[in-house]
């Protein structure tokens, strides 16, 4: 089998569902019984997946959405904290977070155009997630909110607070993780976490507004440009300590897990 006809497949629970029509690799989040949340199984679902398009030159886009009634509700917390009462020293739970930070670093650096399609509500890891994507769109009727102050928990899923302020500045992101404020989808589009909003019917046609021309450049253009416009937007976090961000999350939930659950 050469390197152009590999092909990729779902795992059992199938926590992904994979299509390709062509250059364009169709990716949607499929949410085990309803809980519209990244469990362990999508985010190992999603990495391998994506370390898998090295061998495929071929895919040009990758399109991210999901299946459920919204694009994505967060991390799975249930898992946290099974995680820190099945190993109370935090390991389990630090090598969830790890999986959270590998599959962000591979979306941003993949050689796949990546395009998120948003809609219901997108929140926290949900957001961090979309925010890796090089393109976004999101229906008007999407809703965003960065949840973790509130939760008692630091907003570090997937090192997502660097690429947040790169992408939105530094003043709103402030605002809107302490707070944890719901914004909706005009407001992400302002702080230009959304490049493009449309009613819900008419969204995949304008994601395919997108997808139709970026498959007629030429590869390595793109490629090139997007590991420029990631180097440039890595240099402006060169002080980023994402990399103690399952540390910190560890550390916060054993704290939380003795005193009592925090509010919301």
């Amino acid at each position: 089998m050469n390197d152009m006809t590999l092909t990729f497949t779902a795992p059992p629970r199938e926590a992904i569902r994979v299509e390709e029509d062509g250059p364009v690799l169709h990716v949607r989040l499929n949410p085990a019984g309803g809980a519209d949340v990244l469990d362990v199984a999508t985010l190992d679902a999603l990495v391998t997946l994506i370390d898998g398009l090295h061998e495929r030159p071929d895919i040009r886009v990758l399109l991210l959405s999901s299946m459920g009634e919204d694009f994505c509700l967060g991390a799975d917390r249930d898992e946290y904290q099974e995680a820190l009462a099945a190993d109370p020293s935090g390991g389990a739970l630090r090598r969830i977070a790890d999986k959270a930070q590998r599959l962000c670093h591979a979306l941003e650096t993949t050689h796949a155009v990546t395009v998120a399609r948003l809609h219901g509500r997108v929140v926290g890891a949900g957001l961090a997630l979309a925010a890796y994507c090089d393109l976004r769109a999101g229906a008007d009727t999407c809703r965003f909110r960065m949840p973790e102050v509130g939760l008692g928990l630091p907003p570090a899923w997937g090192g997502a607070m660097g690429r947040l302020v790169s992408e939105a500045g530094v003043a709103r992101i402030r605002e809107l993780m302490l707070t944890c404020e719901p914004f909706d989808a005009s407001t992400a589009h302002r702080l230009g976490l959304l490049h493009k909003v449309a009613p819900l019917d008419q969204l995949d046609r304008t994601v395919a507004e997108w997808t139709r021309p970026l498959v007629r450049r030429s590869p390595e253009a793109l490629v090139l440009t997007k590991r420029m416009l990631a180097g440039f937007a890595r240099a402006d976090r060169t002080a980023d300590v994402a990399l103690l961000d399952s540390h910190l999350l560890t550390a916060q939930l054993h704290q939380a897990r003795s005193s009592g659950p925090a509010a919301s």
